[in-house]
């Protein structure tokens, strides 16, 4: 009976909290706002918003749920039941008559006590005092909320007519301007009370950055302030669509296309001449007026070039992914510039061809890994009437090396120009240096080779050991096969364990190293079957000895392809050497080693040296 009534005093009192939530539940029918299912960007706005009420002082606590529902309805009902079941938690906690270590018994008896878990009255921090009305934030407010008042509402010099937009961040109102009669757009924090000193520096930094900038395909800045507290700038006001909205229709035919993004890519490179990177680039942010012409807009993640201060984290990842350059999307191992700005012009014209983005995935992690590690679809394996001057321009754009992308945003709109004229393109006029530079490049993966740097140098020396030893042996007139393959067996079975548990001391190892670490334990295996090979063919010991050099060759030709290209040369030489070890007589094998530790010594020296620098 005890328990019975236990269950339902809990019952009342999650009742009663629900209720003073503006919630009425049943107990016939328990089904809650809680129990429906939430997509994975609403699923982590909630656990946000929770944590943030969870340690908010009390008398601030209600007065911040009833903005932060009013401002993400989408999660409200979720909010607000869950926020009540943790006061009814606390509730239950504050009258329980368990014994603490301390020997002093928890709940409002003790609220005059000692006990330092809560504020005044024995409440505890977090937990909203209902009766109080002492903080300014617990009244009703009397002044503009953004995104709840109810428009047409009057703020400072404007009226605010109507909302046309809205992010996670920022809110966007037509409004008109009551000291000159016009109609301009106004953009400000949608949750003011809530934001923190990160948003308001990025929010200052979107205003200062496009204020900086004065261009026709730039969206204008007429006025940055604030008013009764809420930050705000306004601009020009576009009366028109987004280009967005308008793929939402389907490609755009090419000329259109191509005439369009040159007024973009105008507009970009006279924001990269003041100094200043968009850095998301998408077709929402470009807004196209009534008469056609496009308008760059939304620098809210933009940075300018001669500023290295930045109010984002160190490698975080800023952009959105299907439309974000590569260096980006590697955070702090990017190397962000106009050409980034470049690649999301690329990205950009892409979906103005086909449809669709460059990059798309069932999640935007596996969009950011397609972004790193694959090439886009070729455009007219899309739609075959896509046009193959345009296809170039596009895949130039979108090729991840830096140097093999446009240099500029202008060169990218002469380009398009170019093809509006009937022109040759330079997309199709790649030079040998542009061949060079795609061949050789390093991948996004050769940043674990700085992981590798001080192994390769041992394993340098190992391999040296082992072939001066080889030839040694040779000098002395061993011509069994057994103390070459103990030797080799044995010695490289030594060093692998070894070096695979050094590795492992630097930190994970990543799925490419083990592909790597799979192509050269091949290579060990069919260098000790060498061995047997030329047992069964009845061969002098050590006969295919240059095959080493051919195995070795081959390891590093597929570093090649998955770290760098730089390792083709090692590739070369190192099939080069195989022919001069034909001729070498008693030290081939020393040549062999020498060459070998050399293809293995001077990266592993580089990228010690990078990871020391890093």
């Amino acid at each position: 009976m005890r328990e019975m009534a236990m269950r339902e005093m809990a019952w009342m009192r999650e009742r009663a909290a629900l209720q003073r939530f503006g919630m009425t539940p049943t107990v016939a029918s328990r089904t809650r706002a809680v129990e429906t299912p939430l997509s994975p960007a609403d699923d982590t706005l909630l656990a946000s918003l929770l944590d943030e009420l969870s340690d908010t002082r009390a008398p601030d606590a209600q007065a911040m749920l009833e903005r932060m529902a009013a401002a993400h309805p989408s999660v409200a009902g979720q909010l607000r039941e869950l926020y009540a079941a943790m006061m009814v938690t606390d509730a239950v906690a504050a009258h329980s008559t368990i014994l603490e270590a301390g020997g002093h018994q928890s709940g409002g008896d003790q609220a005059d006590g000692d006990d330092d878990r809560g504020t005044a009255g024995g409440r505890r921090a977090g937990v909203p005092d209902w009766n109080s009305s002492s903080h300014p934030l617990a009244a009703t407010p009397t002044g503009l909320l953004p995104g709840v008042t109810p428009l047409p509402a009057t703020f400072g010099d404007y009226v605010l007519l109507e909302e046309i937009g809205r992010g996670g961040m920022g809110v966007v109102y037509r409004a008109t301007q009551n000291s000159l009669g016009r109609t301009v757009a106004i953009k400000m924090l949608l949750r003011r009370d809530l934001a923190s000193q990160s948003d308001l520096t990025r929010f200052r930094s979107e205003a200062e950055a496009a204020a900086r900038l004065d261009h026709p395909g730039i969206v204008s800045i007429f006025e940055v302030g604030e008013c009764d507290g809420h930050p705000f700038y306004s601009m020009q006001f576009v009366e028109g669509t987004t280009l967005a909205k308008r793929l939402l229709q389907g490609p755009l035919p090419a000329r259109e296309a191509a005439d369009l993004l040159a007024k973009v890519a105008d507009a970009v490179h006279a924001a990269h001449a003041r100094g200043v990177l968009h850095r998301d680039l998408k077709p929402s942010n470009i807004l196209i007026d009534a008469a056609g012409e496009p308008h760059v807009s939304d620098f809210g993640l933009a940075k300018r070039l001669e500023v290295e201060e930045s109010v984002t984290h160190t490698g975080a990842i800023l952009g959105t992914p299907c439309y974000m350059s590569p260096e980006q999307a590697a955070g702090s191992r990017g190397d962000v510039g106009p050409t980034s700005d470049v690649w999301s012009l690329g990205a950009i014209l892409y979906q103005m061809l086909t449809g669709r983005p460059p990059f798309q995935a069932a999640s935007p992690m596996d969009t950011l890994l397609a972004v790193l590690e694959s090439d886009p679809p070729v455009p007219r394996s899309i739609d075959r009437q896509v046009n193959r001057d345009l296809e170039m321009i596009a895949l130039k754009t979108l090729q991840k090396p830096q140097e093999l992308r446009y240099a500029t945003a202008a060169d990218l709109a002469v380009d398009l120009r170019a093809f509006l004229d009937g022109e040759p393109i330079a997309a199709r006029q790649g030079g040998l240096a542009d061949i060079v530079a795609r061949l050789f490049r390093e991948t996004h993966h050769a940043v674990v080779l700085e992981n590798w740097g001080l192994l390769w140098m041992w394993h340098s020396v190992v391999i040296l050991a082992l072939c001066v030893t080889t030839d040694v042996l040779a000098w002395r007139g061993v011509t069994t096969r057994w103390p070459y393959l103990v030797l080799w067996a044995g010695g490289l079975a030594l060093w692998a364990p070894i070096f695979w548990a050094l590795r492992h001391r630097t930190g994970p190892v990543t799925a490419v190293e083990r592909q790597i670490a799979h192509v050269w334990g091949g290579s060990v295996i069919a260098s000790v079957l060498l061995f047997w090979v030329e047992a069964l063919l009845d061969l002098p010991v050590l006969k295919l000895s240059p095959v080493l050099a051919l195995l070795a060759g081959l390891v590093f030709f597929a570093k090649a392809g998955i770290l760098s290209g730089a390792f083709y040369i090692q590739a070369a030489v190192l099939f080069a050497t195989s022919l001069a070890m034909c001729a070498a007589g008693s030290f081939a094998h020393i040549l062999f080693g020498l060459v070998s530790g050399a293809c293995f010594f001077i990266p592993g020296l580089k990228y010690f040296r990078q990871r020391g620098r890093g």
